[in-house]
């Protein structure tokens, strides 16, 4: 079955969700706009004021419960995430255990990260004084996510400002809101007070209104550079914690387990159908062993099956859109026009993307310098470490990258040297931990997720000192 254009909206004051795959409505829900903003801002105070009043162990407790919620309809979780997303199923079953793992390490930090006493008697002057730091919410968070991980971007956000005290506005993507809508009906069910986190799904108007409103104190955005750029010229005077893509390199050297890395560098180029800021995209192979990984990841690609994401035979969904499908076969053309060599894929079917290798991709193409954010690969040779480095480091952002190689040196001195958020090794550039922090570097880097960080950029210390004498 292949890929059908969208149909439009029939109910006004809704926004209909479909689904990527077949264009068939799944859903629908209530459009909020700017002029709702008020309105917005009143509840979040409001459901601030009770975040805030809430001890960490009923914090904690809300967090663990929703967690078990979301296990407890996994399988509901994980069909709204292949029906809105086009993720395949097997993609969608991993994403909720995910989102669940990300409450629970949410709920550990509502209980253990609260402060911590500060030596005023190490200083002169100090020696009748002593005290301490708490970590307090800074009130109204904005929070926008992605399509591309429509459940757990989203436990990314509350998780951590719940566990602080916070309270939140969520707009999550206008093409995968169900996922989201879902998680936060299931924190009320949890018994969270249900004005701390309010869902307001619209365009770009009501986003620019969230971003730009003065009470809000901070917008943690997960998206596009445009739109970071975008929100933080409008945002002000506020917290802003950005992450906004990547274009991960991948080395692979000539005494690293040849198979291993090809099966990695698979799953980590073609994963989601692309859609993976920390994917695999540019993959560097030394000379010595260039040919033999380029005819195997060629041959292993072939052999991947595009189709049907609710199927469990299926390996790479849809792409969001046709449109979004569109865009990844003009950069690949746009590629082979300039002078790469395409060794397999660049076939499309409405929004199905068959994944895609190319060799040889001229460094000024936007495929070897902008984040593609879909299935392509561009491999490229080269001789010596040094050059490998340089080739990595040869452009404006970097999320993740990855390495293989068994020597341990090389393995370290790669690590130290490469410009990224996150170096893995003997592994692609996709692994991601919730616990880890996460972010990037160079160009648009701006704060860290991962539980426990996201959760010290959404408090603010404040200082307590008892005058003795």
């Amino acid at each position: 079955m292949s890929a059908v254009p969208f149909r439009i909206a029939e109910r006004p004051g809704m926004i209909p969700v479909f689904s990527p795959f077949d264009g068939s409505l799944v859903g629908s829900v209530d459009a909020r706009g700017p002029d709702e903003i008020d309105a917005l801002l009143a509840r979040a105070h409001r459901g601030a004021r009770q975040s805030r009043a809430l001890p960490r162990h009923q914090r904690s407790g809300i967090l663990e419960r929703t967690a078990q919620i979301v296990l407890d309809r996994q399988d509901d979780f994980a069909k709204t995430i292949v029906m809105e997303a086009g993720k395949t199923i097997a993609q969608a079953r991993k994403e909720v255990m995910r989102c669940a793992n990300t409450l629970r390490l949410a709920a550990e930090e509502a209980k253990r990260n609260a402060g911590e006493v500060v030596p005023f008697d190490a200083f002169a002057g100090g020696d009748m004084r002593q005290g301490w730091f708490t970590r307090e919410p800074l009130g109204i968070i904005v929070a926008i996510t992605p399509y591309n991980d429509p459940l757990n971007l989203v436990a990314h956000k509350l998780g951590p400002a719940i566990a602080g005290g916070n309270a939140v506005l969520l707009k999550p993507s206008d093409l995968t809101p169900l996922s989201a809508s879902g998680l936060a009906a299931a924190l009320v069910e949890a018994g969270l007070p249900d004005e701390i986190v309010t869902v307001a799904v619209g365009g770009v108007e009501l986003g620019a209104a969230l971003v730009s409103a003065r009470d809000v104190r901070m917008v943690s955005f997960t998206g596009g550079f445009a739109a970071g750029e975008a929100i933080a010229r409008a945002a002000g005077l506020k917290k802003l914690a950005m992450e906004l893509g990547g274009n991960a390199p991948v080395i692979v050297m000539p005494d690293c387990d040849l198979g291993k890395a090809v099966d990695s560098c698979v799953s980590g180029a073609f994963w989601a159908a692309g859609q993976n800021c920390i994917g695999a995209q540019r993959i560097l192979v030394h000379s010595a062993v260039y040919a033999d990984f380029r005819d195997a990841f060629v041959e292993a690609t072939r052999r991947l099956k595009a189709g049907d994401p609710s199927r469990d035979d299926t390996d790479v969904g849809p792409m969001i859109s046709i449109q979004a499908a569109e865009r990844a076969e003009a950069t690949v053309n746009q590629a082979v026009e300039a002078g790469a060599r395409l060794l397999t894929g660049n076939r499309r079917d409405g929004s199905l993307y068959a994944p895609t290798v190319l060799e040889d991709v001229p460094p000024t193409c936007s495929l070897w310098r902008d984040e593609a954010f879909a299935p392509l690969v561009a491999l490229a040779c080269f001789d010596a470490l040094d050059e490998a480095i340089e080739m990595a480091n040869d452009i404006e952002y970097s999320l993740h990258a990855g390495i293989f190689t068994n020597d341990l040196a090389v393995a370290l001195e790669a690590a130290g040297r490469i410009d990224a958020g996150g170096v893995m090794i003997n592994d692609s550039s996709d692994y991601r931990v919730d616990a880890m922090p996460f972010g990037g570097s160079k160009y648009g880097s701006l704060g860290r997720e991962g539980v426990r960080f996201a959760y010290e950029e959404m408090t603010q210390p404040k200082v307590v000192c008892i005058n003795r004498g």
